[in-house]
């Protein structure tokens, strides 16, 4: 089992810098994760990727947020954060760190982000 605890989110300004953050947890203790990111989920809208890293240091991001956010891993404290420049108000979602490890995908509860015009 993989437990997802995020932090950061809120409200911002169009234009403005938010950065989120999340640290993964099991048992036992020493796990490697093959891939974490963050997806997202507008209003009305189906869940989408944000952008994920591999083990490798792949990187994926949605063409929609490429050049104004930027996501990073920390591979032994099994953390990944996502910066986000720029905001603007089609960015606002809940946001949900995600990550697949042992065949299985796990989710954060989503931390909101809500970007005014």
């Amino acid at each position: 089992q993989v437990q997802l605890v995020e932090s950061g989110g809120g409200l911002v300004q169009a234009g403005g810098s938010l950065r989120l953050s999340c640290v993964a947890s099991s048992s036992p203790s020493i796990f490697i994760i093959h891939t974490m990111g963050w997806y997202r989920q507008a209003p009305g809208k189906q869940r989408e990727l944000v952008a994920d890293i591999t083990q490798s240091g792949e990187t994926n991001y949605a063409d929609s947020v490429k050049g104004r956010f930027i996501a990073s891993r920390d591979y032994a404290k099994n953390t990944v954060t996502l910066e986000m420049d720029s905001l603007r108000p089609e960015d606002t979602a809940v946001y949900y760190c995600h990550a697949y490890f042992a065949l299985r995908d796990y989710w954060g509860r989503g931390t909101l982000v809500t970007v005014s015009s």
